[in-house]
């Protein structure tokens, strides 16, 4: 039994907003660096230097798509000495993407495919 959505009152004006916000949001993390890039960060943080060897992606490619992912208020920044720091902003942020890791990921997608074609899964 599927339980509905907790919905929040808003006006039209306030969900045409909210919307366009997190269209926004979840086509930044579609790029798939920038989904590779918070991945590797889950619940870290990490310098640049460190999301690079992880990513096996050049710095300036990285600084460019982390610069993406932080004016979208996905991701937080924080400076010491000569290295800057990102984490993903929030726990929710995180379950999300954990989320779509879970839901998305082509293991998970191939199992739920086979099972389909044999005629199992959910109709």
């Amino acid at each position: 039994m599927n339980t509905p959505l907790k919905q929040h009152p808003l006006d039209q004006p306030a969900i045409d907003e909210n919307s366009t916000l997190t269209a926004r949001a979840l086509k930044a993390m579609a790029h798939p660096l920038r989904w590779r890039i918070l991945c590797t960060l889950g619940s870290n943080e990490l310098s640049v230097g460190e999301i690079v060897e992880k990513t096996g992606t050049s710095q300036s490619n990285v600084s460019q798509h982390l610069e993406q992912l932080r004016n979208k208020n996905i991701v937080t920044a924080r400076k010491e000495a000569n290295r800057v720091y990102y984490r993903i902003r929030n726990d929710q942020l995180l379950m999300l993407i954990g989320t779509m890791r879970e839901v998305l990921c082509p293991a998970n997608l191939d199992t739920r495919e086979s099972t389909a074609r044999n005629g199992g899964g959910l109709h």
